[in-house]
């Protein structure tokens, strides 16, 4: 029988890029950065949870932040619907109308990759998201269209705070919050994930897990769970310090049901350590699985 920590260490891998997933990655991203290269002046970087090491599987929205040249950069004294238009209507006559999406501050684009009922997707990221963006001295600033302006933001500055918790942890902070996130994609929670957006995971994750690493997968996500439910009620702000909030994400309802589901899964967590406790390690095992998903290992 698979011991738990074990079936941790494996679900933690199991969540990790492989090889073949890197590489379809890279092909994918650096296809739409030479696209983008041909209609705006602009540099670009890869950011957000794909370049920090914290995005789970299925692989999806990794982030590409265009940083626009002048004269590009005029784009700033427009509305930000101008160029999150702009960029839209030139990825659209690349991948066509049904596989790009407007989004709040960036464009998706959908390869139209299948995920199998384990979750695989034979190696293939499912979407990249391409995000305009303006140099503002050594942070940078993005459009914003439910709040009609350009916010400031600063992904390096996350990156280096998400390293610093990840020693912190004993390099076991990002592995967690990639848990977490994966448990926020299950299907059991309907359409509508409980945390939204993901990234709020990972700033709630630089406060709630503190102290070190405890040593048992199990119980660390027992009190994370809990931990969680406990303060998604408070407001987090941007760790660069620059933008809105992250929790101006979720509205009260949004709260009440994420504290909700975030509850039983603290709930269902205790449950399968008492299994263990008991000597039931099969239990333990399918309970885990039940909570997380397919990617969680029965052996």
């Amino acid at each position: 029988m698979l011991p738990i920590d074990e079936a941790f260490r494996k679900f933690k891998s199991r969540l990790e890029l492989n090889d073949k997933e890197q590489q379809n990655a890279i092909a994918r991203h650096t296809e739409v950065r030479e696209y983008m290269d041909t209609k705006f002046k602009s540099r670009s970087f890869l950011t957000g949870s794909y370049k920090r090491h914290t995005k789970t599987k299925p692989l999806k929205d990794v982030d590409i932040f265009f940083v626009l040249d002048e004269p590009t950069r005029d784009y700033r004294a427009k509305a930000p619907s101008v160029v999150v238009d702009d960029f839209y209507n030139a990825l659209v006559a690349k991948y066509g109308s049904k596989a790009v999406r407007k989004q709040d501050r960036s464009i998706n684009i959908d390869f139209g990759v299948l995920v199998d009922t384990k979750d695989n997707t034979d190696y293939r990221i499912l979407s990249i998201d391409a995000v305009p963006a303006v140099a503002c001295g050594t942070d940078y600033e993005i459009p914003d269209i439910p709040l009609g302006k350009w916010i400031k933001t600063n992904p390096e500055i996350h990156a280096t705070k998400a390293i610093a918790a990840h020693q912190a942890y004993s390099s076991e902070w990002k592995g967690l919050v990639r848990m977490v996130k994966y448990w926020n994609n299950n299907p059991k929670h309907g359409s509508d994930k409980p945390i939204k957006p993901s990234f709020l995971i990972e700033v709630m994750a630089l406060q709630c897990l503190y102290g070190g690493f405890g040593g048992q997968f199990d119980r660390e996500m027992q009190s994370l769970f809990s931990t969680l439910a406990d303060r998604i009620f408070e407001d987090w702000p941007d760790p660069a310090g620059l933008g809105p909030p992250i929790s101006n994400g979720m509205d009260q309802t949004r709260k009440e049901r994420a504290k909700k589901l975030l509850t039983a899964a603290a709930s269902e967590a205790t449950v399968a350590i008492d299994h263990v406790r008991k000597g039931r390690n099969g239990e333990a095992l399918k309970a885990w699985r039940d909570l997380f998903g397919p990617k969680f290992p029965l052996s």
